[in-house]
C-alpha cells in the first residue's frame, strides 16, 4: 500500500492546535460522509457544522483536559452525540431513528452505534459516495472540485484559490452555489454507474490531483510540506483504485505520480525546514520503495487505450526519480513528453514547467524565447512561479537587474513563509553579485 512507505506526520510537539489540524484533514471527511449518510445531501451544510463543532469542542477542551488516547475516537463520539441533539431537537429528523437499524441498540434508546455508523464498515463507501456526489455533472466542474476540496479535503477558502488559480472571493460564491444546488436538486449519495461513473471520475481525480499538490507545496502553512495533506489524498486514490468504480487506467497512472513525488518529500527541506530545489536534493534519500511502487502503478495505467494528462504527468515524474543525478537527467525525454502533454492539454502552466526543461538541455536564454508566448497570460498573472523562473534565467545570464525585479514580483505574490525565505535568499544572492 503506497500510504505505507511515508511516516504519518504523527504529533509533532504535541501541540493542541497541530493535532486538531491533523486530525480535521484526515476525519472530516469521513465524519461529514457518514453524516450526509444520514441527514441526505440536502442537508450537507448541516452535517458540516456538526463537523466543525466537533473540532472547536476539541480546541476548546483538549488544552486543559489532554489529548485523549484515540483522539479520532473521541471526535467520532462528539459528532454522534451533537448529531443526536440535532435529531431530538428538530422533528424532520425523528424519523430517522426509527427507519435506520444502524441507529439503534436494540434496547429502545437512541444511542448511535458508532462503530456501524462512521467506521470501518461502511466508511469506505461514504467517502466513494461523497467525492461522486460532490462531483455531480449538475454543478460545474469549477465548482465540483472547489467542493470536493472543502468538504472532504477539508480545505479552506484561500487555500482553495490558490490550488485553482482564482480569487477566495470567487471561490466563496463558487462553494455557496454549489451547496445551494445541492440541496435544491437533493442529489442522490451514491457512486454512479455506466457512462456517468467515467465522466464523473475525471472530476474526482482532478480534485485528488491538487489536493496532493497542495500538500506537496503548502501555500499558506509555515511549513513547506503538508506530508498529511499529501498522504490523505494517497488514501483516497488507493481506496479508489481497490473499488470496480474507479479501478481505472487514469486512476492508477494518478496513483504513480503521487508515489513518484511522494518519494521525493523528506529530500525537498533541508536541516532547517528550507526548500531544496530537485537540483540540490540529496538523492540517497528518496524513498526507493516508493519508487519501485510508482513504477508498478505506472505499469497498469497503460492498461487502456487512452492516454490522459496524468499519464504524460506520471512518465516526467518517473523520468526524475530513474535519474541516479541531476546532470545525467533524461531531458530530451522530458521535453518529449511535455510537448506531449501541450499537444493534448494547451496550457501556460505546462509550457512554463516545459521551459525549465528547456532551460537544463538547451540554456536559459532558449528557456526566455520560449516563455515570450505566455508572458502576459491572464491566468500566470498572480502566478509567482513565473516571475521566479524569469529571475532565475535572467540570474544565470548575469542580467542582475532584470533578476532582481522578478525576484521582487514573485516575493510580492507568494503567501508561503517557507518560499518567501527561498526567494528573499535568491535576491540577496542577486543583489550581492
Amino acid at each position: 500500500m503506497a500510504a505505507e512507505h511515508l511516516a504519518d506526520p504523527g504529533r509533532g510537539d504535541g501541540r493542541v492546535e497541530l493535532l486538531v489540524d491533523h486530525l480535521f484533514r484526515r476525519e472530516s471527511g469521513k465524519m461529514v460522509s457518514a453524516l450526509t449518510r444520514v441527514f441526505g445531501t440536502h442537508n450537507l451544510t448541516l452535517a458540516e457544522d456538526v463537523v466543525q463543532e466537533t473540532l472547536l469542542q476539541a480546541l476548546r477542551h483538549w488544552p486543559f483536559t489532554g489529548i485523549p488516547a484515540n483522539a479520532a475516537g473521541w471526535l467520532y463520539q462528539v459528532a454522534r452525540h451533537k448529531a443526536l441533539d440535532v435529531i431530538r431537537r428538530d422533528a424532520s429528523f425523528r424519523r430517522i431513528t426509527a427507519g435506520l437499524g444502524a441507529w439503534s441498540d436494540g434496547r429502545g434508546s437512541d444511542r448511535v452505534d458508532i462503530d456501524r455508523i462512521v467506521l470501518d464498515g461502511e466508511i469506505e463507501d461514504d467517502l466513494l459516495r461523497m467525492m461522486f456526489t460532490c462531483c455531480h455533472p449538475v454543478l460545474p466542474l469549477e465548482s465540483q472540485i472547489a467542493l470536493t476540496l472543502r468538504i472532504l479535503c477539508g480545505f479552506s477558502a484561500g487555500e482553495i484559490a490558490h490550488a485553482l488559480l482564482a480569487s477566495e472571493s470567487t471561490i466563496e460564491k463558487r462553494l455557496y452555489r454549489a451547496k445551494q444546488k445541492i440541496r435544491e436538486a437533493r442529489l442522490a449519495f451514491e457512486v454512479p454507474s455506466g457512462a456517468e461513473l467515467s465522466a464523473r471520475l475525471r472530476a474526482v481525480l482532478s480534485v485528488l490531483y491538487l489536493m496532493f499538490n497542495e500538500g506537496y507545496s503548502a501555500s499558506f502553512s509555515e511549513y513547506p510540506i503538508r506530508k498529511d495533506v499529501c498522504l490523505e489524498a494517497m488514501r483516497l486514490c488507493l481506496l479508489l483504485t481497490q473499488h470496480p468504480a474507479g479501478a481505472d487506467p487514469a486512476t492508477f497512472a494518478l496513483m504513480a505520480l503521487m508515489c513518484f513525488h511522494a518519494a521525493r518529500l523528506d529530500a525537498r527541506v533541508d536541516g532547517h525546514g528550507d526548500l531544496l530545489v530537485l537540483r540540490d536534493q540529496d538523492r540517497s534519500r528518496w524513498n526507493r520503495a516508493l519508487i519501485v511502487e510508482g513504477m508498478d502503478y505506472l505499469r497498469r495505467s497503460g492498461s487502456g487505450e487512452r492516454v490522459d494528462e496524468v499519464h504524460l504527468e506520471a512518465g516526467i515524474a518517473a523520468l526524475h526519480c530513474l535519474a541516479d543525478s541531476y546532470d545525467r537527467t533524461d531531458w530530451d525525454g522530458i521535453i518529449r513528453l511535455y510537448d506531449a502533454l501541450l499537444d493534448l492539454r494547451p496550457s501556460p502552466v505546462v509550457a512554463l514547467n516545459r521551459a525549465i526543461a528547456v532551460a537544463e538541455r538547451d540554456g536559459p536564454r532558449a528557456a526566455l524565447d520560449a516563455l515570450e508566448a505566455i508572458l502576459d497570460e491572464p491566468v500566470l498573472r498572480h502566478y509567482h512561479l513565473l516571475p521566479a523562473t524569469l529571475a532565475e534565467l535572467h540570474l544565470r545570464l548575469g542580467h542582475l537587474d532584470n533578476a532582481t525585479l522578478h525576484f521582487r514580483r514573485a516575493l510580492a505574490l507568494t503567501s508561503s513563509p517557507t518560499e518567501k525565505r527561498f526567494l528573499e535568499r535568491k535576491l540577496a544572492a542577486c543583489q550581492g553579485a
